[in-house]
């Protein structure tokens, strides 16, 4: 099995079987059949496209899905409660083929939101959605760290790594290089060498720093960083 990001992802999340080995994820062997409600209640997982994981033509029933398979009560608060924090429960009786793949995606985050897992596995989640809903996306992620979500968080798209804690760098089937967001900086170069280009956040601090103006890189969009530039430039 040839590993790549993807790939890893659906293995710590059970959904593949390692061929080799075992993957264990909080004492639970993701090869074992009799664990697999238990891991699915440990771990949740969102795909890239938006489509292949809305099963029913209406929202809150798409939301109510998983529940029902893993037999979890009180269904009907933990969906609102769900959609709430998507900022989809307006949309709770609406048909999902109405919604754009943006709304869709932050229905699949509500579905695995409502079983309450203690880790969310996110593989490229806004890789086919528009720039609004990436942004919608980008939001719910900075909550769910706010509620002390673990989010363990696949991206080509290098501008948001600054959204995570710790960066790994996967190369060769091995995680080559980590370090923490906070140490960005002083990894510049093993980026480089990596071949993984410099987020444009970074860049611009990196400029901004040999100009004497000193910012400390956040889990800032290019225009949040531009308001943080106005700002120490009004002072």
């Amino acid at each position: 099995m040839a590993l790549g990001k993807s790939t890893f992802l659906n293995l710590i999340s059970g959904v593949f079987k390692p061929t080799k080995g075992e993957i264990l994820v909080d004492g639970i062997n993701t090869k074992n059949k009799k664990d697999f409600l238990n891991l699915r209640k440990k771990i949740g997982i969102v795909f890239q496209n938006p489509d292949t994981q809305i099963l029913f033509p209406r929202v809150y029933d798409d939301v109510e899905f998983a529940l029902k398979n893993l037999k979890i009560e009180d269904k009907k608060e933990k969906i609102e409660e769900a959609l709430k924090k998507v900022n989809m429960y307006e949309y709770k009786e609406n048909d999902t083929y109405e919604l754009s793949l943006g709304q869709k995606q932050r229905v699949n985050l509500a579905s695995v939101l409502a079983i309450k897992p203690k880790y969310i596995v996110l593989d490229e989640p806004t890789t086919m959605i528009d720039s609004i809903e990436k942004e919608n996306v980008y939001k719910i992620i900075r909550e769910l760290k706010k509620e002390k979500y673990t989010i363990i968080f696949v991206t080509n798209n290098i501008n948001e790594i600054l959204l995570s804690d710790k960066v790994f760098v996967l190369q060769d089937k091995n995680i080559k290089y980590s370090f923490k967001k906070d140490e960005i900086l002083e990894n510049v170069e093993t980026l480089k060498n990596s071949e993984v280009r410099i987020p444009d956040v970074i860049q611009i601090v990196l400029k901004l720093r040999e100009n004497g103006i000193n910012i400390n890189p956040k889990d800032w969009i290019i225009d949040e960083m531009i308001s943080e530039i106005i700002k120490i430039c009004k002072k």
